[in-house]
């Protein structure tokens, strides 16, 4: 019989966060109630005082500073590798966005469902408003590309085999396993960390988690929807940043090649660029921008970091 999880390392990735700090940190011992817990805050060389708020506001934390910009699967190496060398028995990391609030009993009912082949559980998501965030996603596959190109994502995902972003407010009223899932807020068994070792950091945004999931997979671990756990996530500016929409495109493609192959992988390209293409001529300039990315073979093999971002 698997051990139940009592103690996890909390991993918060920070740059320029020091004004997301106050109300994370105060939705922890709320979120965090019934288990044994330790604060670890990696910082991704923040230019505001996100370290000095984070000392002042978490005086028991173990603040790593990382000193670069390496990205979010970085940010969350050098902070499990912090935590697990301060204490070798941790049953589990939860990994937090600094734009998370925790509900009241979050972690414990994510902690509940580790176990038996679970290697990481996810909450219900709701946004600022109290909007359902659509959080559980299908693993990448031709059929999917071609439904988002054709019909766009959110109709694509309200047939489950048909759309890689689960669109259906039913899905979400249910526990159920899900190929890989948005990554704000997750619970990763200690075992499954062990196994499937650390997260790839040439993802500098995006695909990172989707890599990790679907290797977690591949590993013989799955990936639990709970919505009993319920968190808070303000979001990101991937939608309306045309740099940040480039990256997240590109890094579809790039991670959809390295696991089916150049063959599959230039036909993946082929409709997602459709699909861009056709965004674009709507006067979307993220697609704009995402099609010059897609369509530059310098800019798909360039290094993905900040001065990519900036002149992508």
């Amino acid at each position: 019989m698997p051990q139940p999880i009592r103690t996890i390392a909390v991993v918060v990735v920070t740059y320029n966060s020091a004004h997301l700090l106050a109300d994370l940190v105060g939705s922890l011992p709320g979120g965090l109630t019934g288990l044994g817990w330790r604060l670890v805050i990696a910082d991704n060389a923040s230019a505001d005082d996100t370290v000095t708020v984070a000392r002042r506001l978490a005086p028991q934390a173990t603040v790593v500073e990382t000193g670069r910009n390496g990205g979010y699967a970085a940010g969350i190496n050098a902070g499990v590798a912090a935590a697990f060398a301060g204490d070798r028995d941790l049953d589990a990391v939860l990994v937090l966005n600094p734009d998370v609030r925790l509900e009241p009993g979050c972690a414990a009912a994510l902690a509940r469902e580790i176990g038996p082949g679970v290697g990481v559980a996810v909450p219900h998501l709701v946004d600022a408003e109290g909007r359902l965030i659509e959080s559980m996603r299908g693993a990448p596959n031709l059929v999917r590309a071609f439904a988002d190109a054709v019909v766009g994502a959110n109709r694509a995902g309200r047939v489950r085999w048909a759309g890689e972003i689960v669109a259906s407010p039913a899905e979400y009223e249910r526990a159920q396993d899900t190929d890989w899932a948005e990554g704000s807020t997750q619970l990763i068994s200690a075992a499954c960390w062990r196994a499937c070792g650390p997260w790839d950091e040439s993802y500098f945004l995006y695909s990172e988690e989707t890599e990790f999931h679907l290797r977690a997979r591949d590993r013989g671990f799955r990936v639990r929807y709970v919505p009993a756990a319920r968190a808070v996530h303000l979001g990101g500016e991937s939608t309306t940043s045309p740099g940040l929409w480039a990256l997240l495109v590109a890094n579809r493609v790039r991670l959809f090649t390295a696991r089916r192959g150049r063959v599959q992988g230039a036909a993946y390209w082929l409709m997602v660029l459709a699909r861009e293409c056709s965004r674009a001529l709507l006067g979307k300039r993220t697609s704009r921008r995402a099609v010059r990315t897609l369509v530059s073979r310098r800019r798909m093999s360039a290094p993905r970091g900040p001065e990519w971002v900036a002149s992508a």
